[in-house]
């Protein structure tokens, strides 16, 4: 009996050694051993294996990205408007040892210096420079805290400024301001609508007399040059005839002089197609002075074709 209690304690002290031993740590995390109070190593992730007694577990630590909401903070702006500031911090922790023994809790402390460095950053800004600046309030807290954590193990990956609300009475009348901005904005609109309106109306007004104006310009062009056109053919015409008649009478002249005629006549007959080239109303025949003193001797011819005639 007393070798069965004996076997059962051997067993239970082995479970216990082991289980005081033997520790595995999971993926992204490390536990931080201490050796009689002191820090003696990190345990990194698997199978790690312990003194027992003499060793122990102070802490794990998660060396993933971490995430923690800072409490709505009510902050005071430069022209004395209160407004409530809600955050994200983003971080990681980088060094677990100085992250266990550089402050009692890191966490807090990254809360703590995002409210305190909050309420500095704001008290500078206006209500409206509080609500367009986001960006720049959130970088303004990363390199306070970045400041701050360097000694704590902890590296600050990024701060989010998540919502700024202002006091009610702040919000009506801000609301109040939009609208009124919308509709100076659509007044603008439409008055920039109407004078364009004017502006095309009045420049197709103008390109229309334009294009009429030059319009009658080509017809009256286009009139005058076939007035001037029809009066060259006319004058073509009237000299085309002129050459004919006269290319007749040269014939005729010559047919005469072939039939015997002495000059006299021949004078007379080209008197005589002058006479019948005069008549017409467009035309006009200049005879030399010398050629009158012929006219009296050619009566006498005149009255022998005359006798002819008869």
């Amino acid at each position: 009996m007393a070798g069965i209690i004996l076997s059962i304690l051997l067993v239970i002290l082995v479970v216990v050694f082991a289980a005081l031993s033997v520790k595995i740590v999971p993926q992204q995390q490390v536990g931080v051993v201490e050796r009689l109070g002191k820090f003696n190593r990190l345990m990194r992730p698997g199978l790690n294996i312990l003194v027992p007694i003499i060793d122990r577990v102070r802490t794990y630590h998660d060396l993933r990205i971490q995430q923690t909401t800072v409490p709505p903070q009510a902050v005071i702006t430069r022209d004395n408007v209160h407004v409530s500031i809600d955050t994200i911090i983003f971080y990681q922790v980088i060094d677990p040892e100085q992250a266990t023994y550089g402050i009692s809790n890191y966490v807090n402390g990254v809360r703590n210096i995002t409210s305190a460095t909050m309420r500095q950053i704001i008290g500078k800004l206006e209500l409206d420079e509080t609500l367009s600046g986001r960006e720049k309030i959130s970088s303004e807290i990363r390199i306070a805290l970045d400041e701050a954590t360097e000694k704590w193990g902890v590296r600050i990956e990024r701060v989010e400024v998540v919502d700024i609300k202002p006091p009610q009475d702040v919000q009506e009348a801000m609301e109040k301001q939009m609208k009124a901005e919308r509709n100076k904005r659509a007044i603008i609109l439409e008055a920039e609508a109407a004078r364009q309106d004017t502006i095309l109306r009045a420049e197709g007004d103008k390109q229309s007399k334009i294009l009429k104006a030059e319009g009658d310009k080509e017809a009256a062009i286009r009139e005058a040059e076939g007035i001037r056109q029809a009066k060259e053919l006319v004058a073509i015409g009237n000299a085309k005839a002129l050459e004919i008649v006269a290319e007749a009478e040269k014939k005729r002249v010559e047919a005469l002089r072939e039939s015997g005629l002495n000059e006299q006549v021949l004078a007379y007959k080209s008197f005589e197609a002058l006479g019948e080239i005069a008549k017409g109303p467009a035309n006009k025949v200049f005879i030399p002075s010398n050629a009158v003193e012929v006219l009296g001797s050619l009566g006498a011819v005149g009255e022998i074709f005359k006798e002819k005639r008869d």
